[in-house]
């Protein structure tokens, strides 16, 4: 386990999938089915069966989780490093802490394996966002459940 202090009173975590507690894991997935199911109106299958292959970067303020993404290893999700599931609580938006996650998130996979491309699947209304951290559109857009989407690529 890996304890990082951010902006804001975050406090961030960075585990592998047997370090989460069951009160992490369920406040990880409350989080992600809020937002990727209920407020995106988007009906997909969260729980696709890599949690066990990622590390976890969890982001709590005052024992709440706010900021949440999964970091794999080349050659998981793509060829690349990536990052995925990249997601705030409605209630920390607006306060920067979308930016601490990616920054932290790409601050760990290098400690964790160096200087490497990575790639991430985003929505492709959140491009200027991902662009501020270094990542530039990389291939056609397509959509993925119902939602327009672009891969988009970090380099080294």
């Amino acid at each position: 386990m890996s304890t990082l202090n951010g902006p804001q009173g975050i406090e961030w975590s960075y585990l592998a999938f047997d370090q989460l507690t069951t009160a992490q894991l369920y406040a990880v997935l409350q989080l992600r089915s809020e937002v990727f199911v209920v407020e995106q109106a988007c009906i997909f299958q969260d729980l696709d069966g890599s949690d066990d292959q990622a590390m976890h970067l969890v982001g709590t303020l005052d024992g709440a989780v706010v900021a949440y993404a999964r970091c794999f290893a080349a050659g998981i999700k793509y060829t690349q490093a990536s990052i995925g599931r990249i997601v705030t609580h409605p209630s920390a938006r607006g306060s920067g802490a979308g930016h601490a996650l990616v920054e932290k998130a790409i601050a760990c996979l290098l400690r964790q394996h160096g200087p490497l491309p990575i790639r991430i699947g985003a929505q492709a209304r959140l491009e200027a966002f991902y662009g501020r951290h270094g990542f530039k559109k990389s291939g056609a857009p397509y959509v993925e459940d119902g939602i327009p989407h672009m891969e988009m690529l970090r380099s080294h």
